[in-house]
């Protein structure tokens, strides 16, 4: 990725021609090397960090919007040992990412903003380096070597800027490393995936045997075309062929899930469970609990009365330390009676809600949320509003 930006990028590739040893991971842009002088007179170096938010697609823009650095060192000081005020905003830690821990923060924004990357960065680390080429004029931030540590697998065609924007990579970082499963590609798993795409999830698998069809692009992010439609084509591939513009790794299973195959299941960490009451959900179940494996099983009632629509959406988890209530819960653990979520009446907005409630939840179970309460079933009423929590893990 890191020369798929040089190359794309004026003032990354003019950063490298002049010698800076730069390297862009985790959504940051950090320059190494860079000598400053610390509070004893003494010549150190440290690494000056800039977030990476001012991107489209892979391409930096101009001006650009951020104009705070970082520090990973001591902070810079002038040749007598004094502090350089002139850019100081805030001496604390502060994690920016898993692997990326600053120790200050600078501010010294021009008239009219940083126009590119170089001139911010190149900016400060005059400003810094001037003082310690005062003590030693052979010193220089110019070490002609790149590091590309962007070595691992790369699970986003373009960088990720939301997350280093809002200072939450560390936190999204908890995420990583996970092999989701979305069963059924209907209304409510098609916007789990729309949501669980954007996060750095290892390896998303998507199990549906069903066509896409004109109904389900009415319950569907996004807007499907005519001649996509026309086409026919399996709900996992035309999903994993739309998704698969931002991100690696979604796998496409275009069948439905039996007998012969469930044991595909195995090799997941988290499974979303978006499919209607059928023998093959019990038996889906009962294998996850089996191997241990977490999941939240999804499910929407609507029902038509006097011409408006009322019901309820169900969002049901289940880990290793809570599965006792899912046999009241889930239609599939019952002896297979009625219940409020036997009809199929589904809406977008009603699809969509469901999801986010379910992948809420999942984040909460990853640590990227906080879960206070540790609800194990929420049950939103959609005529009075009403969200109930339950089955609480205490």
């Amino acid at each position: 990725m890191l020369h798929e930006l040089i190359e794309a990028n004026p003032d990354l590739k003019r950063l490298q021609d002049e010698g800076y040893a730069f390297e862009v991971k985790d959504s940051f842009l950090l320059i190494h090397e860079i000598p400053y002088v610390n509070s004893n007179r003494m010549i150190k170096y440290g690494i000056l960090v800039s977030d990476l938010s001012s991107m489209a697609g892979n391409r930096t823009t101009s001006p650009i919007g951020q104009h705070v650095a970082y520090f990973i060192g001591d902070h810079p000081c002038n040749s007598d040992g004094s502090i350089i005020s002139a850019i100081r905003l805030s001496s604390q830690n502060q994690q920016l990412s898993k692997d990326i821990t600053v120790n200050h923060s600078f501010s010294n924004k021009p008239q009219s903003g940083y126009q590119n990357y170089y001139e911010k960065m190149v900016s400060y680390i005059n400003i810094i380096s001037s003082q310690a080429k005062a003590i030693e004029d052979s010193v220089t931030e110019k070490p002609f070597r790149t590091i590309d540590s962007e070595n691992e697998e790369q699970i986003f065609k373009y960088i990720d800027t939301n997350s280093g924007k809002a200072k939450i990579t560390a936190i999204v970082s908890k995420l990583k490393e996970q092999k989701v499963a979305i069963i059924g590609l209907g209304g409510t798993g098609s916007y789990i995936l729309d949501l669980i795409s954007k996060t750095p999830v290892q390896e998303i698998h998507l199990f549906d045997g069903d066509l896409f069809f004109q109904h389900n692009a009415f319950r569907s992010p996004g807007a499907s075309s005519l001649s996509e439609l026309q086409a026919l084509q399996k709900k996992t591939d035309y999903f994993q062929t739309h998704y698969s513009n931002i991100r690696t790794n979604i796998y496409s299973h275009n069948y439905y899930l039996d007998n012969q195959n469930i044991e595909e299941l195995l090799a997941i960490n988290f499974v979303f469970i978006c499919i209607d009451k059928s023998d093959i959900k019990k038996v889906i179940i009962e294998r996850l609990v089996a191997h241990n494996i977490s999941f939240i099983d999804t499910g929407i009632g609507v029902l038509n009365i006097e011409n408006s629509l009322i019901g309820h959406i169900r969002v049901t988890t289940s880990t290793p330390e809570m599965r006792e209530h899912i046999k009241t819960r889930i239609t599939s653990c019952d002896d297979g009676g009625e219940n409020d979520y036997s009809t199929n009446i589904q809406i977008a907005e009603l699809n969509a809600l469901n999801a986010a409630l379910a992948v809420i939840k999942w984040k909460k179970l990853s640590g990227f949320y906080q879960d206070q309460n540790k609800e194990f079933n929420s049950v939103y009423s959609i005529n009075d509003g009403v969200l109930i929590n339950e089955d609480n893990l205490i």
